[in-house]
């Protein structure tokens, strides 16, 4: 069966597995079953666990997903059907012999700007099927000038079915796009990438390893930086002296409250060195 114009073929879904050890949460280890209009190989078809996590990107370069995203736990959970990723090449929804996407920008100006009825082509096809509300399958774009991406916002997608993300190229996309399709702007910080490619691979990362059966250990993202407003306190293994320094004695002393009162002083140190508007906050949530 061939692919339809534009879509590429989703990744992920292998048997299910843990590699972990860690038990399926409740509804995450069945397989998911959907139904469609349109005919599929279903022996092709990669297997998505029940409550799987459903990521589409539109993108000038399909080929650089899923890129760091299929290694490591991410790339374990992709494999095991917990999340999917489907890619929707810009390019395959281009005008003319020559596919374009963009054009000079209007009023004048350097570089050229993403097309709306390109753009509007690939997101309606990315956008097919999802019934979920903006608030549990969000649209992204990611963009300089977009709202500064944050540990509440990883969670905020993590707890939703699923997302669409899509990378910008040149100068950006036409406005009419962005306020037809209601899109919300996320920026990784003040600076200015070639595309979203990387940006869109950084959220995803930061929202995937909060999904249930992810990480290995669910304490890590609790006890991690920013989980509750603090940078994370300094971490030391084994060996327990190396150039001459120490693990500080605390920690090999076996009192898990005196451990834990290091640690939070550590992590307030820390912020307020390093962060200001973070301990700054911090202090008004604690009413200091």
């Amino acid at each position: 069966m061939s692919e339809e114009p534009g879509k590429q073929q989703a990744i992920g879904g292998g048997p299910e597995g843990s590699g972990n050890g860690a038990a399926p949460d409740r509804s995450h280890g069945k397989l998911k079953i959907s139904a469609s209009l349109k005919p599929r190989d279903l022996m092709q078809e990669p297997r998505l666990l029940h409550g799987a996590f459903e990521t589409r990107v539109v993108t000038l370069f399909p080929d650089a997903f899923p890129g760091t995203l299929g290694l490591s736990l991410t790339g374990k959970a992709l494999e095991m059907g917990r999340w999917r990723l489907e890619t929707f090449d810009l390019r395959q929804f281009g005008e003319g012999r020559h596919r374009n996407v963009d054009d000079t920008p209007a009023g004048g100006g350097a570089g050229m700007v993403l097309r709306a009825d390109v753009t509007h082509r690939a997101l309606s096809a990315a956008m097919e099927g999802v019934r979920a509300s903006r608030a549990t399958w969000p649209l992204i774009y990611l963009s300089p000038r977009g709202r500064p991406f944050d540990q509440s916002m990883a969670r905020r997608f993590a707890a939703g079915e699923g997302m669409t993300l899509l990378c910008g190229r040149f100068e950006g996309v036409d406005q009419r796009l962005l306020d037809h399709w209601q899109i919300e702007e996320v920026s990784l910080g003040d600076f200015v990438m070639t595309g979203g490619e990387i940006a869109a691979q950084a959220v995803l990362d930061a929202t995937l390893r909060l999904l249930p059966g992810v990480l290995g250990n669910a304490e890590s993202a609790v006890e991690e930086s920013f989980s509750d407003g603090l940078l994370e306190h300094s971490q030391y293994t084994r060996p327990a002296e190396w150039q001459g320094l120490e693990i500080p004695p605390v920690l090999m002393s076996g009192n898990h409250r005196e451990i834990a009162k290091w640690r939070q002083a550590q992590s307030e140190e820390i912020t307020a060195a390093r962060r200001p508007d973070l301990w700054d906050a911090f202090r008004k949530r604690k009413g200091c």
